[in-house]
């Protein structure tokens, strides 16, 4: 092998990356604030392993992510391992065994990184990092309003504010086909339309489907603030089964406005992408602008128990939270080593030379220590010790 044909080391796989500074640092600070306002609502965190024996990862919910997980031989036991491609699957399974007899409902909580087989033409990215919350052990309404505010009171911590929040019913349009009785192809042509948002089709196939899919056309343009898509769905005539998954999403819906009244909702009854193992009311989480899909989450099975959390995306939201300010990084030359430890207790950055020859423009400097105070290169005046938790979570 030629020079020219060696490897270049710093080619990754594709969807993968390096983070390198200051987006590393700033990833890591954001995402302990996540979690200190999980904490803060009697969330616990847990830490599951990155790989997992094959059949307990991949059961129950877990079973929606099979397509994603990465599986490899475990040279010890020469057992299948898959690496977790969702972590809320092995939160169900910490509850359901480990934690299986604590009291309910358990409040769990998670930050990590997940590896899957495939991205997305939008989310290319195939290791995402992911915090998240998991309430289990409650069926209420007001405990699916909770992780959802719980959600966007975390996002508001890091400075993301005007969120949106989108509630979609993945097991309201099986439902009607159910109760419709409508044969495979015909299903398969009436889901691919509803997914299209094809209005025409739409129309054409739930007319030669029945009386039970004729309110599919009036909800499928029912879709936007939740106040009218509820309207149309209390107008539509419903089977017991596609009823009952509206009253709870009315239910759900007023148990948010009570929490954050402020808060944009919007309702499309008729939307079922997904993960696939979401029982009820699906959440997606939208920041302002062009800041896109921040979190999402709704109601699962956890084993036999009901459940339900939200995963946020770190890397969406540093794309939506305002930049942290910059933390003063001080040169300090050999021997102020006493004075570069009274700096960082205040807050600074200190970056000590190692050399004589060492330099502050080298090392990437702002400010220079004299008299015992940190002065700007070139300036004559102190600056201010970086104030709380923003001063010491920032990036250099």
């Amino acid at each position: 092998m030629t020079d020219d044909d060696a490897p270049n080391p710093a080619l990754l796989p594709a969807g993968l990356i390096d983070l390198l500074p200051p987006e590393a640092e700033r990833e890591a600070a954001l995402v302990e604030s996540l979690m200190a306002a999980f904490a803060a609502h009697g969330y616990e965190r847990v830490k599951p392993p990155l790989l997992e024996f094959e059949d307990s990862l991949l059961a129950g919910s877990g079973a929606a992510v099979a397509e994603q997980t990465f599986r490899l031989m475990d040279p010890v036991s020469q057992r299948m391992m898959g690496l977790r491609a969702d972590t809320t699957p092995q939160v169900a399974r910490i509850a359901g065994s480990r934690l299986g007899l604590q009291k309910r409902p358990l409040r769990l909580c998670y930050a990590g990184q997940v590896l899957r087989v495939k991205g997305t033409q939008l989310a290319p990215s195939r290791q995402v990092a992911q915090a998240g919350v998991e309430l289990i052990g409650s069926d209420a309404a007001t405990a699916d309003a909770e992780v959802a505010a719980v959600a966007v009171q975390a996002l508001a911590a890091i400075g993301v504010t005007g969120l949106s929040l989108d509630v979609t019913l993945p097991t309201f349009a099986a439902a009607l086909f159910e109760a419709a009785g409508l044969e495979p192809g015909l299903r398969q042509r009436l889901g691919r339309a509803l997914d299209r948002k094809d209005a025409a089709a739409v129309a054409s196939l739930s007319a030669e489907a029945g009386p039970l899919a004729a309110a599919l056309p009036a909800l499928l343009q029912a879709a936007g603030p939740a106040e009218g898509a509820l309207a149309a769905l209390r107008a539509a005539t419903l089977p017991p089964a596609a009823q009952a998954i509206a009253d709870n999403a009315a239910a759900v819906i007023a148990a948010i406005r009570a929490l954050m009244p402020e808060l944009r909702i919007t309702l499309d009854p008729v939307e079922f992408r997904g993960l696939r193992y979401h029982v009820g009311v699906a959440f997606t989480l939208y920041g302002p602008g062009a800041a896109g899909e921040l979190a999402r989450g709704g109601r699962y099975l956890a084993g036999e128990e009901p459940a339900t959390g939200m995963t946020l995306y770190p890397e969406a939201a540093m794309r939506a939270a305002p930049l942290p300010p910059v933390r003063p990084r001080v040169f300090v030359r050999l021997g102020e080593e006493a004075e570069a430890a009274r700096l960082r207790g205040a807050g600074f950055v200190t970056v000590a030379a190692l050399t004589p020859a060492d330099t502050p423009d080298g090392l990437r400097c702002t400010h220079i220590l004299r008299d015992g105070q940190a002065v700007p290169l070139g300036g004559t005046q102190t600056h201010p010790a970086p104030q709380g938790a923003a001063g010491r979570g920032a990036a250099p």
